[in-house]
C-alpha cells in the first residue's frame, strides 16, 4: 500500500515506529439512561466522588518518580475539582427537578465544561479538559460503567481524538511508543506531561487521523510533525538515520552536561533551569544547570486557605539554596491572576485574565504580599540573588516595585539585618516593555524574556487554542525583532538578557537567540544537557549571521528551515 502523510503540530520531538492503537477515551461524557437508580442521590454522588478521588490518587502515586512535582500538580488540581461547589450546585438543581443522578451530574459537568471552554484564557481552557476528565470518572462510578479501556498487550502508538492527563499518566510507559491526537495543542496539560515523559507526540492532526485504522503500521515523526501511514522502507531508513544522530547527540550531551556551555569560538552562554518546587532544584543541578534561571514562587501561595508565613517561605527557599550551593538564583515574584484563583485573595472575574490584573498589576493592589516575599528573599543573605517582577508594562510599575524593595532594605538594615548585594530585573512579556527597552535598561539590572506570553501578545493568538498552533511559534520574525531590540538596548547599558520561555528549550531557536545577543537560557531541567550541547555546535559568528538572516524572513517556518540548513552545513 502506498504511504500517506498526515501533518500536525509537533509537540514532543523524537521518532516512533509501530502500530496504531485507538484509545476509546474513558474521559467522555457518553449519554446515560435517565432511569432512577436506587439509593439517596446525594449519598450516591458522595460515594462516586470518593471512588473517583481514590482512583486519581492512585494515578498520582504512580506518577511519582516519573514526573516532576510541577507536572504532578496538574493532577492535584483535578483532585480539587472533584469537590467543586459549582458542580454540586448544578447537580442538586437537577435532582430537585426530578432528573436521575447520572443525568444531573452529566448536565453539571457539561455546563461547567462549556463555560470554561468558551473563555479566552488558555489556562482556563485547559481546566475545561480537566473538568471533563474528573466528570467522566465520577459518572462511571454513578452508573457502574467499566472503569477504563483495556490496555494493549504490546508497545503501540496511541491514537485518540483527545487525551485526559490522568489517562496519559496511567498508560503503561513501557507500551507507549508515541502519541498522535486529532485535537489538542502544544500548551495543553497533556502536551506538558508528554514532554516531561519524553514521548514523541503530534497533535492537531484533525479528522484525517480517523482514516487510520487500528493495527495500521505508522511512523510518527515528532520532530517534523508528520504521521506517515504505511511508510515505505526508504522513508523508515531516512527517519531512523536522523533519529540515530539525535540519540548520539543526546548521549554526548549527557556526558558533558556538567561542563560550561561555550560556542566553538569560546563565547560563554549561561544555561539555567526553570524550577517550580524546592525538590526540583537538586534535580536541576544534577542535570547540569548552572543555576536557576526562573524560580516560579507560585507553589508557596496556591492550594492553601491563607498566605504563607515568612517562616514557611524561608524554609522552602533555604532548601533551594542548599541545592544551588552558591549558583545564581533568579526569583520571579508572585505571578498570579484571575486564571490562578487563590481562596484568600479576592480577584476580579475577568473575561480575559491574561490581559487583566495579574503579575505586578496584582501585587500593586496587594502590596503586603510583595513586601512579605521581598523581606524573606532579602533576609536570605544569598550571594547571587536576582529578583525579577512579572508582567511589567510601564516604567512607573517597575519604579514602584523598586521603591518597595528599597524600603524593605532600609527596614531590614535599620533592624540590624545585613542585606547582601542583589540584582533587580523584570520579565519582558508585554510588547510595550520590549519596545521601550532602552528606557527600562537604564534602571533595571537585567531582563528575562518570557517568550510564551510575548509570542501570544505579539501575534494576537491564544497560546492554548488548538487551531492556532502555527501562530504560537516564538521564532516568528516579529517576536525575534523585539528580542533583538531588548538585547541591543540592554547591552548598551551593560545589562544582561535571559530567555526563560519555551524558545530557550528549542534547539532550533538556540543559535538565533545567541546571535541576537541573549546571554542566558533557562529551560526545564530535562533539557539542560541538550541545550548546552546545542550551544557548543555553533560559533558566535555563525549564530549572528543566522540571526540577522532570520530577522529578514516572513514567518517562523522560514526561520526554522534557515536554522536547519545552517546546522546541516556547520
Amino acid at each position: 500500500m502506498r504511504q500517506r502523510i498526515l501533518r500536525g503540530v509537533p509537540v514532543v520531538g523524537g521518532v516512533a515506529l509501530g502500530h496504531c492503537w485507538w484509545l476509546r477515551s474513558a474521559a467522555k461524557l457518553d449519554p446515560v439512561e435517565a432511569e432512577q437508580l436506587p439509593g439517596d442521590p446525594f449519598d450516591r454522588l458522595e460515594r462516586a466522588r470518593a471512588a473517583a478521588r481514590m482512583e486519581l490518587e492512585q494515578v498520582i502515586e504512580s506518577a511519582r518518580g516519573r514526573l516532576p512535582e510541577s507536572e504532578i500538580a496538574i493532577l492535584h488540581a483535578q483532585l480539587l475539582m472533584i469537590d467543586d461547589p459549582e458542580l454540586e450546585r448544578v447537580y442538586r438543581e437537577g435532582i430537585e427537578q426530578g432528573k436521575a443522578p447520572a443525568v444531573s451530574w452529566q448536565d453539571a459537568v457539561r455546563t461547567f465544561h462549556q463555560v470554561l471552554s468558551s473563555l479566552p484564557d488558555p489556562t482556563l481552557q485547559a481546566r475545561a479538559a480537566d473538568v471533563k476528565d474528573i466528570g467522566a470518572r465520577v459518572l462511571r462510578h454513578l452508573t457502574g460503567a467499566p472503569a477504563s479501556p483495556a490496555m494493549p498487550a504490546s508497545p503501540v502508538i496511541l491514537c485518540a481524538d483527545d487525551l485526559a492527563p490522568s489517562e496519559l499518566v496511567a498508560f503503561p510507559s513501557e507500551r507507549l511508543l508515541g502519541i498522535a491526537l486529532s485535537g489538542g495543542g502544544p500548551t495543553s496539560h497533556v502536551a506538558i506531561l508528554a514532554r516531561a515523559l519524553g514521548v514523541p507526540t503530534i497533535m492537531g492532526l484533525g479528522e484525517s487521523l480517523h482514516a487510520v485504522t487500528e493495527g495500521t503500521f505508522i511512523l510518527l515523526d515528532g520532530n517534523g510533525g508528520r504521521l506517515v501511514v504505511d511508510p515505505d522502507p526508504e522513508e523508515v531508513r531516512g527517519v531512523l538515520a536522523v533519529q540515530q544522530a539525535r540519540d548520539a547527540e543526546q548521549h554526548r550531551a549527557l556526558q558533558q552536561r556538567l561542563e560550561p556551555a561555550r560556542t566553538r569560538d569560546g563565547y560563554r552562554v549561561e544555561v539555567g533551569a526553570n524550577v517550580g518546587r524546592p525538590e526540583e532544584a537538586r534535580v536541576a543541578v544534577s542535570a547540569g544547570a548552572e543555576g536557576i534561571g526562573l524560580l516560579r514562587t507560585e507553589f508557596l501561595f496556591v492550594d492553601r486557605d491563607a498566605p504563607p508565613t515568612e517562616t514557611e517561605q524561608e524554609r522552602a527557599l533555604r532548601t533551594i539554596l542548599e541545592a544551588l550551593d552558591g549558583r545564581p538564583l533568579v526569583v520571579r515574584t508572585l505571578d498570579i491572576g484571575g486564571d490562578k484563583p487563590v481562596p484568600y485573595l479576592p480577584l476580579p472575574n475577568e473575561s480575559n485574565p491574561f490581559l487583566g490584573i495579574r503579575g505586578l498589576r496584582l501585587l500593586r493592589r496587594h502590596e503586603e504580599l510583595l513586601r512579605t516575599q521581598l523581606r524573606v528573599l532579602l533576609r536570605l543573605g544569598y550571594a547571587d540573588l536576582r529578583i525579577m517582577f512579572p508582567m511589567v508594562t510601564t516604567l512607573d510599575e517597575f519604579r514602584w516595585a523598586r521603591a518597595v524593595t528599597g524600603a524593605i532594605v532600609q527596614e531590614l538594615e535599620a533592624a540590624g539585618q545585613r542585606v547582601a548585594p542583589f540584582q533587580l530585573g523584570m520579565m519582558v512579556e508585554v510588547p510595550a516593555a520590549a519596545l521601550l527597552a532602552e528606557q527600562f535598561a537604564k534602571e533595571v539590572d537585567f531582563f528575562s524574556v518570557g517568550t510564551n506570553d510575548l509570542t501570544q501578545y505579539v501575534l494576537a493568538a491564544d497560546r492554548g487554542h488548538p487551531e492556532l498552533g502555527d501562530y504560537q511559534d516564538p521564532l516568528h520574525p516579529a517576536v525575534l525583532r523585539l528580542i533583538a531590540h531588548v538585547c541591543e538596548a540592554a547591552h548598551v547599558e551593560g545589562r544582561w538578557v535571559g530567555v526563560c520561555g519555551e524558545a530557550a528549550g528549542d534547539r532550533l531557536a538556540v543559535p538565533v537567540l545567541i546571535g541576537l545577543g541573549v546571554d542566558e537560557l533557562s529551560v526545564a531541567p530535562s533539557l539542560v544537557a541538550s541545550i548546552k550541547d546545542e550551544v557548543r555546535q555553533w560559533s558566535l559568528e555563525t549564530a549572528r549571521e543566522v540571526a540577522r538572516a532570520a530577522l529578514g524572513l516572513s514567518d517562523a517556518q522560514e526561520v526554522r528551515m534557515l536554522v536547519a540548513e545552517a546546522r546541516a552545513r556547520s
